[in-house]
Order: C-alpha cells, then structure tokens, then sequence
C-alpha cells in the first residue's frame, strides 16, 4: 500500500486504488486457446507417471515426508515431496506449486492434517533441475519462448496434470477430493492447468503471476517480467507466445471454486495481473485483499494467519 516504506525506483502500487484493481479487465483470448491447452492436456493424460516414494531427510510435525519422482510430458523426471499424515486418515489431497525461489525443503505451513500433499519442483527448478534449463528465473522463464507449443511454462503445467495422475496412482481413494494451491509462480501455473483438469475440484492462487501478459510487459517490475520486458528490446514481439500462457485469460475457462489472495502492493508481480486473474473467474470465487505481496511488512505473520484460517474453510468441503 502506499503508507509502505521502500527503495524501489518505482511506485509497486503503480498507482491503481482497490476500486481501480478490481476494474483491471483479463486480455481477449486467442480464438484457438482452448484448443492449444486441450491438447497439451491430453498428451499429459497420455504419461504414466510411475510415481516413486523414497526416504527424505526432512520431517513436519504432523506428516511424514518422503522423496517423491515421477515422470511427466517430454520424459521429463520430476522431483519434490510427498507429505502423508502421520496420524489423520488421509481424506483429501492437495497439489502445491512452489514460487520462482529455490525450494529446498517442502513447506510446513499446511491449513489441514488429514491431507496428503505432493509437492513438485516444477521442471528446470530445484530438485527437478535438468540441463539446457536454466534454474535462474529470469532465463528461465525465457526458455523455449520462441515456440509456443514448446515454451517451459506449458510444461511446468503439465508437470501439475502429471503430479495428479501421480497421486491418483499413489491414493485412488482421494479422487474427487484434490485441491491445488500454488504461490507466486506456482499460482500462475496453477491458473493455466486448471481450467483443462477436472480432476481439481478446487484452487487456491497467492499473488499469482503470469497474469494479463500485455501489462507484464510493461509495468515496471523487480520480478521475472523484467527479462521479458529485455527479451521483447531486443527480439520484438513474444505476445505469439504469452497471448497462450497467459494465467487472466486461462482464468476465464475456469468452472470450480477459486480462492485468490491478490496484494495491493508488490515490486515482484504487478497488481494489476494478479487481480486480472480474480476478475477473470466467471464462477465461485472468493477473495483475500492482501497489504502486499512479496514484501515483508510488520502485520504480515497476522495476515498470514488470517489466511490460513480462509484456506480451512475453503477447502474444508474436499
């Protein structure tokens, strides 16, 4: 907000007003979108997962963590966690999308006990690192953005439809009770996977990217956008490619609850993506104003909590 201290060289509210945020209207999809992502979704429908459970190193209060691989489009390896309930039966199942930081270890901050929780790293990042990728985001989100079909975003969404055909192979009992919850970039991807998987049933987004692609291109940004902001400097237009991967537009197909907590203020995901992708929902959704995203501020712990506390409630019908 803007009574925030801060030295960035620009203002991160970019001077929208809440009333001016939820006015922020999603891009016109492109008339083959539906079809480019139906496609995607059937080749990834196409992959057995194999999924494989080995010891971890790591543990949580009130789940046991193992080593999760399985395989997702491309023959790309996946890698993450899986965090089952030492004591709870399990009786729901969540996906989680991890940020552009390096994830080292699997969160702890898990709103219920009785549910199992696979946790990828998306590919090209953490422990799903693979060469020519690069880990770093800002070459990372540049890669393959030459070719539609191929650009990474596309396949760190399959890497969701994937981990849900993992889990499925690992719990059948928890089918039709998968929910996803993705923060920053994971809730970005979680956008774009969403609307094609009916096996989510639902989706929760925390200061998601990816969304409105025309306004990340030109709002100023501490965040990924600013290599592609310098990408489009020197090669020209990558609209043919983000106009696809664009979570605001993927948004508008979206048909099951969708919680989003969207930030009025944040140097990393401009707000006025983050609240394209709400505005976007057509269907339930519901809304958390946050003071601001990707940015430590003192009330931010008991935001936190406030949160938490949401997410229960929203997914307590899994």
């Amino acid at each position: 907000m803007a009574g925030l201290s801060h030295d960035f060289p620009f203002d991160p509210t970019y001077g929208y007003s809440l009333e001016d945020l939820l006015a922020v209207k999603p891009p016109e999809p492109p008339p083959d979108f539906a079809t480019f992502w139906e496609e995607r979704y059937a080749e990834a429908m196409g992959v057995d997962p194999e999924p494989t459970l080995d010891r971890s190193r790591f543990a949580l209060p009130r789940h046991e963590v193992l080593a999760l691989g399985y395989r997702s489009t491309n023959g790309f390896s996946i890698r993450g966690w899986l965090l089952r309930p030492l004591q709870a039966r399990i009786n729901r199942a969540f996906i989680l999308g991890h940020g552009y930081q390096e994830l080292q270890r699997p969160d702890h901050h898990l709103p219920l006990a009785d549910a199992v929780y696979l946790v990828p790293c998306f590919r090209g990042l953490g422990r799903s690192r693979r060469a020519p990728i690069s880990p770093e985001p800002d070459w990372h989100i540049l890669h393959d953005i030459d070719k539609p079909e191929r650009y990474i975003l596309g396949g760190c969404a399959a890497d969701v439809w994937t981990g849900v055909s993992a889990l499925l192979e690992l719990y059948p009992e928890v089918a039709g009770r998968i929910g996803y919850m993705g923060i920053s970039f994971g809730g970005g991807v979680g956008a774009l996977a969403m609307p094609w998987d009916t096996r989510l049933a639902r989706v929760h987004l925390n200061i998601p990217s990816l969304g409105h692609q025309p306004l990340r291109l030109r709002l100023p940004t501490a965040g990924s956008a600013a290599a592609l902001q310098r990408y489009r400097a020197e090669h020209g237009n990558v609209l043919a490619t983000l106009c696809y991967h664009d979570a605001a537009i993927a948004a508008r197909y979206m048909d099951r609850p969708v919680h989003v907590a969207a930030a009025r203020f944040d140097p990393m995901v401009a707000p006025p993506g983050q609240f394209a992708i709400h505005n976007a929902l057509k269907g339930d959704r519901h809304l958390r104003v946050l003071d601001a995203g990707h940015f430590d501020y003192p009330q931010r712990p008991h935001h936190q909590q406030e949160l938490m506390g949401e997410l229960r409630a929203f997914f307590e019908p899994l």
